[in-house]
C-alpha cells in the first residue's frame, strides 16, 4: 500500500474539511460549532495520518469512531432539530464511516502482511 494514494482516506479528509468549514455557511444551533469544527478537524488529522502511514488498523478504527461521533453529534450537541447544520454532520459522518469501513480490511491485510513477514 503506497502512501498518499488511498481514495478512502482522501475522502475522509474532504468530509472532515467540509464538516469543519460548514460552520461558515450554516446557521449554528446548540453546540454545533464546537462539534463540527472539532470532529471535522479530527477527521482531517485521522485521514492524513492514514494517508501518511497506511496499514495501521488501529488508526482506521479510531477514524471510524470519530465518524460515528460526528454522525451522532446533532443529538449529542442538541442541534438535531436545526436540520441545515445537522445535515452538515450527518452527511460527512456517514460518508467517512462508509469509506473507513471499506478501508479497514485492506489496512488489516497490509498490517498482517508486514508483521507476519517480519516474524
Amino acid at each position: 500500500m503506497k502512501k498518499w494514494t488511498r481514495w478512502q482516506d482522501w475522502t475522509v479528509v474532504a468530509a472532515g474539511a467540509y464538516a469543519a468549514l460548514s460552520v461558515l455557511w450554516t446557521t449554528q444551533s446548540g453546540s454545533s460549532m464546537a462539534f463540527l469544527v472539532t470532529l471535522g478537524a479530527l477527521l482531517v488529522i485521522a485521514g492524513a495520518t492514514n494517508l501518511a502511514l497506511p496499514g495501521m488498523p488501529a488508526a482506521e478504527w479510531a477514524q471510524a469512531l470519530i465518524a460515528i461521533v460526528l454522525l451522532f453529534a446533532p443529538w449529542l450537541g442538541g442541534f438535531a432539530s436545526a436540520t441545515g447544520v445537522a445535515w452538515s454532520a450527518w452527511v460527512p459522518g456517514a460518508i467517512a464511516l462508509v469509506v473507513t469501513a471499506l478501508a479497514i480490511r485492506p489496512s488489516t491485510e497490509e498490517y498482517r502482511h508486514h508483521h507476519m513477514a517480519a516474524h
